[in-house]
């Protein structure tokens, strides 16, 4: 409801507006009335009303010098003048004080009315206006984080802006970024983003980089002054501003990359490489920072992942790239043939190797020189006759699993170790090996089914690599390891329940397993019944 106020100094006007208008009918409630300026003022600054209705000539204060008054301290309600004088110097200081309209006496109600109406329609206007540059606020309040990130990710990548830009951007986003002031960049990337990320729905990637970022922010915090933020997904920021004469910039700077390195490891049990740019003398030079930053971070193919890289850590190596030639293919394809894994061993060494000597994009060629590797063998059994269905699979895996490797040692073990199972895929199929293979690992399980077996343990029985014998076994009897295992356990766990002596817990032990509830429910899925119900049916 709206409050209105009448102001007059005749009672049979105050009486009649009162009771002329049914004021409820407009929304309106009438909070009170006064018999001059002086009182109406201090009435109207009590309940502080929507509308004032007050007479123009009045002793003591006039209706014009309250107005005055009225608009200085509530400049939002609305006036409206009642006189029985038709001057134009009333009229124009009417106008004067913003007056919402002007009206002659005798009153007429209709004309009262219509007046009313359109104070009403304009206080709702406002209303409206006034909740919606409320909701803006709101909304700007809540953006206010993504235009914090917007604007610092533009500051990285551009430092043309003119610096009364800067100043005034940076003041409404509530930023302290001096000028002329000494900045650093750190980028912050996470190992393994593929399967770190791939995993998560959108929401747990949000709350992780929301995680992340607060680690990162205390941390600056604590050591330094600057801000946080995700420039692109699996990549952070750290924008540091040196304006501490006290502190040792570069000890400071890297015992807080390595706390902010072992805090996300400690409490979001994630793996991340930190790269820390030069020092950039202003903050036009952060692009320059950044830039170092983001290339020392690149270089964890080579140092290794979780760490913390510096621009002055890294040599300089090779200008050109070294080409894997045709002479180190037909040796790769001899030594294939062979079957000879420590000259596989050796002959990787001398391909891979010098790769680390390319320190501008040597692991993206890297990434290409395996690629040529993989396809290498898999036109080797093609030329054998010994590409099947299942190694084409295995091919196509292997090309994709070798784009999400990030390091160098990542690659050549994976390489070699695909290069090595094609090996002894060769040379089984040529000597017959494979069934003798599968032999020993089945007697394996026969004599061990009761123990917590590893893949590990039975590559090693075999002498073969866990990804080879898991392929192998696979291959040729069309069914895991350890779908062949649980048959056997399960097999053993049907002779050992016809002995009602042996108490269902115990049977679960004797065959490898501890969770008897897992058990019951694995006997089930492969019998169709309970132990009690096998038992109780035998």
């Amino acid at each position: 409801m709206y409050k209105l106020v009448i102001v007059d100094d005749e009672p049979a006007v105050r009486g009649g507006l009162s009771k002329f208008v049914q004021w409820s009918d407009y929304g309106i409630v009438l909070a009170g009335t006064a018999d001059d300026g002086d009182t109406g003022l201090e009435l109207i600054e009590r309940v502080k009303p929507d509308i004032v209705l007050t007479d123009v000539m009045m002793p003591v204060m006039d209706g014009i010098q309250m107005s005055r008054e009225i608009r200085e301290r509530l400049p939002e309600t609305k006036i409206v003048f009642i006189s029985g004088h038709n001057e134009a110097n009333l009229l124009r200081s009417a106008l004067q004080v913003h007056a919402a309209d002007y009206i002659f006496k005798p009153v007429k109600r209709t004309e009262l009315q219509k007046v009313i109406e359109g104070v009403v329609r304009d206080l709702r206007s406002e209303e409206k206006e006034r909740q919606r540059l409320k909701d803006m606020e709101v909304k700007l309040t809540q953006s206010m984080p993504l235009l914090r990130e917007k604007f610092l990710m533009a500051l990285i990548q551009d430092g043309d802006a003119k610096p009364e830009v800067l100043l005034q951007r940076a003041a409404f986003l509530n930023l302290e970024l001096p000028l002329e002031t000494p900045y650093l960049v750190l980028v912050i990337t996470i190992d393994d983003a593929r399967e770190v990320l791939g995993s998560r729905s959108e929401r747990d990637k949000q709350l992780l980089s929301y995680s992340l970022l607060n680690v990162v922010q205390e941390l600056i915090d604590q050591y330094l002054h600057g801000y946080a933020f995700e420039n692109r997904a699996a990549e952070f920021v750290g924008l540091l501003v040196l304006d501490d004469p006290m502190k040792d910039p570069e000890a400071t700077l890297l015992l807080l990359a390595e706390e902010i390195r072992d805090n996300l490891k400690r409490w979001l049990n994630i793996s991340v490489t930190i790269g820390v740019g030069e020092r950039a003398d202003n903050i036009r030079m952060l692009p320059a920072s950044f830039r170092h930053a983001r290339d020392a971070a690149d270089q964890k193919w080579y140092m290794g992942k979780n760490q913390v890289i510096t621009m002055d850590s890294l040599e300089v190596g090779a200008a050109s790239p070294i080409r894997f030639d045709s002479s180190q293919s037909e040796r790769l394809v001899s030594v294939l043939k062979s079957g000879e894994k420590q000259q596989l061993e050796l002959e990787m060494e001398s391909i891979l190797e010098p790769l680390a000597q390319i320190r501008k994009d040597g692991f993206k060629y890297g990434r290409q020189v395996g690629l040529q590797m993989i396809a290498l063998a898999g036109r080797l059994l093609l030329d054998l006759n010994l590409l099947t269905r299942e190694k084409e699979e295995e091919e196509a895996w292997a090309l994709d699993r070798l784009l999400k490797l990030e390091t160098m040692a990542e690659l050549k073990t994976f390489v070699s170790d695909y290069l090595y199972s094609i090996c002894c895929w060769i040379q089984e199929k040529r000597s017959g090996r494979s069934s003798n293979v599968i032999e020993q690992i089945q007697k394996f399980i026969s004599d061990n089914y009761a123990k917590n077996l590893a893949i590990a343990e039975i590559a090693a029985y075999v002498y073969l690599s866990q990804t080879y014998v898991s392929l192998l076994f696979k291959q040729e009897t069309g069914e895991t390891i350890y779908e062949y295992l649980m048959k056997v356990r399960i097999a053993k766990a049907k002779e050992l329940l016809l002995d009602p002596r042996i108490k269902f817990y115990e049977v679960c032990e004797l065959v490898g397993y501890t969770d008897p509830s897992y058990f019951s429910k694995l006997f089930k899925k492969m019998t169709g019944l309970t132990p009690s119900a096998y038992r109780d049916q035998q």
